[in-house]
């Protein structure tokens, strides 16, 4: 890493950064490959082409992980949902993926996290050996693929009392013990897309926010700066959208059928400072489970439903009644004081974009699989997939493109051994002279965050240092991108009110 002042180089976001390569990209409008789009996909893809020699520009109309990246369960799934169905092939290849994202690309933001299923009696005998077949074989997915001990431990039950432990808000009554498998969690999703960005950017890639692509086709778009209103245009040897469920939007000829994941937002002391993922089945279904999952601030999300999303498709997606109530009812089976509407302090929901199927009603039942698809136009579109795959998304769609469009390099893929921003060795994050805090969201960067100048801090211990960075280096243009997506402050409305003055400052500063 190479420093300049108290700021890492080149892969620092800020304003000035997108005033000049604005300002470059009308001087000389010709690129390899323009994505649309700034989420996790989007920005894969950005790093994958960039750091094979591609001129690459990558634009969101509004914040990177705008969409739906912000609103995932925080997990790096190792496809054990994905074996139950019979889908070999992406279970085989989340499992890798995530053993990828934990060991090379991001150790710095993913950790393990425990899955605890308790067993109540009468049927807790039967229920332990189901579930321990399933977490069995995902563990064997996890052998195949080389992800160690050390990092995702083996699955197994667990008694009465080391239940109660891991998971203190649970009824004790008729309780017998737990099965307790392990899979990734990252730190935060957002965190995740703003770090593949920035390594696209230390690549060489142009990463421009609020600039929108208003017409587009195959070789060429037209590109509108919203802060400005200056439009230019581009030309491209490959023009790939990254636009999630807003794919159709700009190619008619993908179809796909959004599905809405739900989750509540409560303090983890209401659950009594679980760090354990407590997952509860949902009744008549031997396949779907409500869980638990330990956040940043102290909160903890619950999650997830999986229900169609007709109609208009919103930038911001809501929870209805309905899911509230269902993720309510199913987590409270299990739960000594059930959790009431009082004790939600947020929720948020996000839209998934999922490849429609002829004769599949359930969205449950389409699959994760990515595509890549060619409009008329010329338009590459990766569609369908999930968090945990975006790297192989980001792959295969750049292969793509530079099969098709006989783009001017003959380099491999690189992703593969290629680590963000701050990755750091796991085993050697304690080394690190920062906060721990800090080393969870920053990783090798950490130290750098710390030494920026104070000012007022945010709501639930977020630091002036935190809120600077994200100016300073995370591209943040607005109090908004602060608040929502770089600190995740704003999924409650309380937070949001106590860090507003301290975001400001940030900016004046």
């Amino acid at each position: 890493m190479r420093i300049v002042g108290r700021t890492p180089r080149p892969s620092a976001l800020t304003a000035v950064r997108r005033s000049r390569e604005l300002a470059r990209l009308g001087d000389d409008p010709r690129v390899d490959v323009l994505v649309i789009g700034g989420g996790i996909t989007g920005a894969g893809l950005a790093l994958d082409a960039a750091s094979r020699g591609l001129r690459t520009v990558l634009v969101e109309k509004h914040d990177l992980a705008f969409g739906t990246s912000r609103w995932s369960s925080k997990l790096v799934h190792g496809g054990l949902r994905y074996l139950a169905s019979g889908q070999l092939g992406i279970a085989h290849e989340s499992a890798a993926e995530r053993h990828l994202l934990m060991t090379r690309i991001a150790p710095h933001l993913t950790r393990a996290v425990p899955l605890v299923v308790p067993l109540f009696e009468p049927d807790h005998l039967a229920r332990g050996a189901y579930i321990g077949v399933g977490y069995g074989l995902g563990d064997g997915l996890r052998r195949v693929v080389g992800t160690p001990d050390a990092v995702l431990h083996a699955p197994g039950p667990i008694g009465r009392a080391e239940t109660l432990r891991l998971v203190p808000g649970i009824r004790a009554e008729h309780l017998r013990g737990a099965m307790r498998g392990w899979d990734g969690q990252l730190i935060d999703d957002a965190r995740l897309v703003v770090a593949v960005a920035r390594t696209a950017a230390g690549h060489g890639a142009l990463v421009l926010t609020r600039v929108e692509a208003v017409a587009v086709d195959g070789e060429s778009a037209l590109l509108r700066d919203a802060l400005t209103g200056e439009e230019l245009s581009v030309s491209a040897r490959a023009v790939v959208s990254a636009a999630g469920v807003w794919a159709g939007a700009l190619d008619p000829d993908v179809r796909l059928r959004p599905s809405r994941g739900t989750h509540l937002v409560v303090d983890t002391e209401r659950l009594g400072g679980a760090d354990a993922s407590l997952t509860v089945p949902v009744p008549g279904s031997r396949s779907r489970y409500v869980f638990t999952v330990p956040a940043s601030h102290g909160r903890t999300y619950i999650g997830l439903t999986d229900v169609p999303a007709d109609g208009p498709i919103p930038d911001v997606p809501h929870a209805t009644d309905a899911e509230i109530d269902m993720l309510l009812g199913v987590v409270n089976t299990v739960l000594a004081e059930p959790l009431t509407r009082a004790d939600l302090v947020g929720t948020f929901a996000g839209l998934r974009p999922l490849l429609s199927h002829a004769g599949t009603d359930e969205t449950s039942d389409l699959s994760r699989r990515h595509a890549i698809i060619e409009s008329d136009a010329g338009i590459l579109s990766v569609v369908g997939g999930k968090l945990t795959t975006y790297r192989r998304m980001a792959q295969d769609g750049i292969d793509e493109a530079v099969r098709r469009r006989r783009l001017p390099t003959a380099q491999p893929s690189r992703t593969r051994s290629l680590p963000l921003v701050g990755a750091w060795p796991r085993e050697r994050l304690a080394e690190i002279p920062a906060p721990p805090r800090l080393v969870r969201r920053y990783g090798a960067e950490a130290p750098f965050a710390a030494s920026l100048p104070g000012g007022p801090g945010a709501a639930r211990g977020v630091t002036a240092q935190e809120l600077e960075w994200g100016v300073r280096v995370e591209g943040a243009l607005t109090i908004d991108d602060l608040l929502d997506r770089r600190t995740r402050l704003g999924l409650v409305a309380a937070d949001r009110e106590q860090s507003t003055d301290a975001a400001a400052a940030a900016f004046a500063r």
